[in-house]
């Protein structure tokens, strides 16, 4: 191994016993959230979730046409959405609403949003 690759490794096996005992125990409760962040991964199914963190609920034709998707795509993104508990419909007649399913996604993903804002280089500062 380099010195490069060796330079943010740690040298020895356990530093500070007590912390790693204390804390062992709370890696399971990260348990399910990897499968969150799979899904909002996706460019459509984040455009998803954050149009509907801006609204109580859409139908499944507004929403494609928010995103610029059909909507045979839009529903199949949304299905796995459903699926993954992440987001909840109702039919009503010829049209099937979608909404969040709890305040837990509208605050991921608008946190989310801001961090990216943040990230962002401001347009007047980038070089043409």
């Amino acid at each position: 191994m380099s010195a490069k690759a060796k330079e943010d490794i740690c040298e020895i096996q356990c530093f500070d016993e007590e912390k790693v005992q204390r804390l062992r125990p709370h890696v399971s409760e990260s348990e399910g959230v990897a499968k969150i962040f799979k899904a909002l991964a996706d460019d459509t199914r984040a455009k998803i979730i954050y149009i509907l963190s801006l609204e109580d609920e859409l139908c499944v034709c507004d929403i494609a046409a928010v995103i610029g998707s059909s909507i045979a795509n839009t529903s199949h993104h949304l299905r796995l959405l459903r699926n993954m508990g992440l987001a909840k419909y109702r039919k009503e007649g010829k049209l099937v609403y979608y909404s969040l399913d709890d305040e837990h996604v509208r605050h991921l993903i608008l946190a989310g949003v801001e961090h990216a804002k943040e990230l962002r280089v401001p347009m007047d500062t980038q070089k043409v």
